[in-house]
């Protein structure tokens, strides 16, 4: 046995409430290691100590280790346990004083392994509508014009131009809640929507003033429009948080400007000199950029001005969260503020963080609920470019699964691209028929799904600005086939598997398989990149597929069975 493979952290993402009653305990040992892995616990004030004994199951594997996990009902809150690891003859235990082939239990206050106490404020929640939550993203520039009698004098492209980094196509709030039948029959129940508020800027990522609507973009009452007919429709409205920085035009910076250390601002950014010079870029930016300054997020009056805007719009306008920009630059201490007072505001309002690596610190149930998952992105296009194969894909999905609580893995929200990467299909050489089974990937596995505005018609793009091209309405009908068969994939997620079920990530004959299951149905995916196979699945439901005839999976091809 590999015994430096071994590992337990207590009261971490191996070991966490998921209710005032149950417990998800987790261990990991070496992948090519053939384990029986038992937890023997017991109750801290227990006397005499009753030690029971269950076997731990192995289900996410990957390409060092593997995972052993069990899901425990208590019938006390304070809960004491040690592994034991039998392979073949030899018999192990692991406590807090490591692995050894001995244990005292009657020692176990000393060495074991314990949660002292299930507070119930401490467990991480799940919002639950974001277990089946399929978003649509729009770059809200680019999306839809709604609005003719708006002054468009800042317009400089025409609608199907192929954008430049400072170019205005027009789009606007009205032009979403005109397309919002179009939206809803698509599949789609949640709206994330590119910065709204008043910028200098197409992308608005540079917010000049927070409580108000670009007037790009329309008003406050077009925006109230937008989310009443939204949620008539059963369709949730998530808006983009830009709190790491500001526009170097926003008054509260002008006015560091302007005073230097005599405005009551200035310790609101980090200013290496007596006034911010926006010339010698003597502060702090994103990006090294001189018009996005970087906000002091320690400072307790920028985080009551910042969560006074992430209520406002709560309150006044009753949107379903927020997606959260450059969240990793932003301090832990001003997130675990926010999720308090956003959460108070709206119990079930989702905090999505755009962290593009591993973000466990954040996932813990105080600050965000989920990320822009980007590690799952990463692996569908090296696995749909060809760089790795179905094992390498499978090993690198369950690692990431592996990462965090499965809380947070029940809202991750998985995407293949977004307004900051090339679009997937263009990456993938136009291919269609892979885009639409890295489509599926998507719906299938575990959390929420994102797709970006003009996926469904295979609007192809490179990296920014091109990603952010305007929807070509025009060819909505000549890509009719390929939308609808794009609504037959995401119809899947309506399934209830999908939305509660576990998962399984397993490869055979260079096939990739993804399983959802539970105590009362399975279903399955299956995603062929390389030549003809058989693959008989006899009487099974199909729920979606492209290019499986004949009992033969083709090329570049998927099915979904159950």
């Amino acid at each position: 046995m590999n015994k430096a493979a071994i590992l337990h952290i207590s009261e971490s993402f191996m070991a966490y409430a998921i209710s005032e009653d149950v417990l998800n305990i987790r261990m990991r040992a070496a992948r090519e290691d053939d384990l029986d892995v038992r937890i023997l616990y017991t109750y801290k004030f227990d006397f005499p100590h009753d030690w029971q004994e269950a076997k731990m199951d192995r289900t996410f594997v990957d390409e060092l280790f593997a995972y052993y996990e069990i899901n425990i009902k208590l019938k006390d809150k304070r809960f004491a346990y040690v592994f034991k690891i039998n392979e073949g003859h030899e018999t192990y235990y692991l406590s807090e004083n490591g692995l050894d082939t001995s244990c005292d239990l009657d020692e176990f206050s000393f060495t074991s392994f314990q949660m002292p106490y299930i507070n119930e404020v401490d467990i991480f929640r799940p919002v639950d509508w974001m277990r089946d939550a399929v978003f649509y993203q729009i770059f809200v520039e680019r999306f839809n014009r709604g609005n003719f009698d708006k002054d468009d004098t800042y317009i400089n492209q025409k609608w199907l131009d192929l954008p430049s980094p400072k170019s205005f196509a027009g789009g606007d709030l009205r032009g979403i809640t005109e397309k919002l039948d179009y939206i809803k029959e698509l599949g789609i129940n949640c709206l994330y929507l590119t910065p709204i508020f008043k910028s200098p800027t197409n992308h608005k990522y540079d917010i000049i003033d927070y409580f108000e609507i670009d007037p790009h973009f329309g008003d406050k009452k077009d925006f109230k429009k937008l989310v009443n007919k939204a949620h008539d429709l059963g369709i949730r409205i998530v808006l983009d948080a830009v709190f790491n920085h500001m526009s170097h035009l926003n008054p509260i910076f002008e006015d560091v400007r302007e005073k230097g250390e005599k405005s009551k601002y200035n310790n609101w950014f980090y200013i290496d000199g007596d006034k911010a010079d926006i010339e010698k870029i003597n502060y702090q930016t994103f990006a090294h950029v001189y018009n996005m300054p970087k906000l002091r997020t320690s400072n307790k009056e920028v985080q009551d001005y910042l969560i006074k805007v992430g209520k406002y719009w709560i309150e006044e306008f009753d949107i379903d969260g927020w997606r959260l920009d450059v969240s990793d630059e932003v301090s832990h201490d001003f997130w675990k503020r926010f999720r308090k007072e956003i959460k108070s505001a709206k119990a079930d309002a989702v905090i999505i963080g755009e962290n593009w690596h591993n973000a466990e610190t954040f996932l813990r149930g105080d600050e965000f609920d989920s990320i822009m998952n980007y590690a799952f992105s990463k692996i569908s296009l090296d696995y749909f470019t060809k760089k790795i194969d179905a094992k390498k894909a499978s090993d690198r999905f369950n690692m990431v699964q592996m990462r965090n609580r499965n809380q947070a893995n029940m809202m991750m929200l998985n995407l293949l691209d977004t307004h900051d990467t090339p679009r997937f299909i263009t990456e993938i050489n136009g291919s269609r028929d892979k885009h639409l089974a890295a489509i599926a990937l998507s719906v299938v596995y575990m959390g929420a799904n994102l797709v970006y505005y003009g996926t469904e018609i295979g609007l192809e793009g490179k990296g920014d600005p091109d990603c952010r091209r305007s929807f070509p309405w025009i060819s909505l009908e000549k890509n009719i086939s390929y939308l609808e068969k794009i609504k037959e994939i995401l119809s899947v997620k309506g399934q209830k598997v999908i939305r509660d079920g576990k998962i399984k990530i397993s490869s055979k004959d260079d096939i990739l398989l993804v399983e959802r299951f539970d105590c009362e149905s399975k279903l399955s995916l299956a995603i062929n990149l390389g030549n003809d196979l058989d693959f008989d699945l006899g009487d099974s439901n199909i729920l979606a597929a492209n290019k499986y005839e004949d009992k033969k999976l083709g090329r570049n091809s998927f099915v979904i069975w159950g």
